[in-house]
């Protein structure tokens, strides 16, 4: 969907009667749309084939040599079943940027299907998420994303090298090491030390303050990551003399310090409200704000209006969606995401293939 952004023309292509299984992930549903299939698939032509018939792997063939770019998240014994694999692609278009969707790399657990709260269980995420004793997975499908992106930039690093080598390559991206990827810090932290991080909410493990604190009326984020804005933010708090104590005065000693310094700070936040605070702690030059909801979030143009898309589906209607934040320098792909088998035809014919 993000390479029909920046351009490219996908066709996507998903079993005859079954498809793909997100159009059964739900609900919501809406026209018999699931939210989700809607959320990653606009941009893209849907055809249907079955690959598992000889006519229609050389429907996929001539598909496959015209094609610039390949992407599929077969395990690789399937691939190679169904003649996707790299070596064979690269035998029909040795142009071709070949991108493998994975769990895992080579190894034990290579021929395992790789699901994204499997994964943030393996991967570290929820050993980091969470509170105390009680991991959490992040509420959106987060690998699944930081994978796609590492594809993307996979696949876009591969097209400027073939400008230069005048062939393809097989680029391949796994969920399990996009995980521990995502770790950075904290896993550098676990190197050098061997300790296991601690899970701490909102809060931050190499930096104090820096988490979500209740206010009179909800939620507020506060993220001081410099000494200058932790002495700005007791001045803004009228307690500008913690900001003098060696126990707090710079970021190593504030985090050996955070169980004494979070309940000051505490006690002093939950008095107001949030507005109070932004305004006071904005114009102090402390990064502050409301932990949103998803109402508040879309209905602050000054945060997302750039990347929200209208798309007008045959069943659906006019919604709204987004678009990829990449860059603008090409708007986004208002294609509706694609009804089971929908260009199967139009697709075929531009390929000179019969319709029967």
């Amino acid at each position: 969907m993000w390479m029909a952004d920046l351009g490219a023309e996908v066709i996507k292509v998903e079993r005859p009667g079954v498809g793909d299984e997100t159009r059964r992930w739900g609900p919501p549903f809406v026209a018999g749309e699931s939210a989700y299939f809607l959320a990653v698939n606009r941009g893209k032509y849907g055809i249907t084939l079955d690959l598992t018939d000889p006519a229609h792997q050389r429907i996929l063939q001539r598909l496959i040599e015209k094609s610039d770019v390949i992407v599929h998240n077969f395990l690789p014994q399937t691939a190679e079943k169904l003649g996707v694999s790299y070596e064979a692609v690269r035998a029909i278009n040795p142009r071709a940027v070949y991108l493998a969707i994975l769990g895992f790399p080579p190894g034990p657990y290579r021929e395992e299907p790789g699901f994204d709260a499997l994964i943030q269980a393996l991967g570290g995420l929820m050993a980091i998420t969470g509170e105390d004793e009680r991991p959490a997975k992040v509420g959106v499908a987060i690998v699944d994303v930081l994978t796609a992106w590492a594809g993307l930039c996979g696949v876009l690093g591969a097209l400027l090298l073939r400008e230069k080598v005048g062939r393809g390559m097989a680029v391949e991206a796994t969920l399990i090491e996009n995980s521990a990827a995502a770790l950075v810090n904290v896993a550098q932290a676990f190197f050098l030390t061997r300790e296991e991080p601690q899970r701490l909410g909102t809060a931050h493990p190499q930096i104090v303050p820096y988490q979500a604190f209740p206010a009179a009326d909800g939620l507020l984020m506060v993220a001081v990551g410099t000494d200058p804005q932790f002495r700005a933010l007791c001045g803004a708090l009228g307690r500008p003399e913690l900001a003098d104590d060696p126990r707090f005065a710079t970021n190593p000693a504030r985090v050996q310090n955070r169980e004494l310094l979070l309940p000051l700070l505490a006690e002093i936040l939950r008095q107001k409200p949030r507005a109070h605070w932004i305004a006071a702690l904005k114009k102090a030059g402390v990064p502050a704000g409301p932990v949103n909801s998803l109402s508040d979030l879309f209905g602050d143009l000054g945060l997302v209006g750039r990347i929200l898309l209208e798309v007008e589906h045959p069943a659906v209607g006019r919604y709204q969606t987004l678009a990829c934040p990449l860059s603008l320098a090409w708007p986004g792909n208002p294609l509706p995401p694609p009804r089971l088998g929908e260009h199967t035809v139009e697709v075929l014919r531009r390929l000179g293939i019969p319709i029967s």
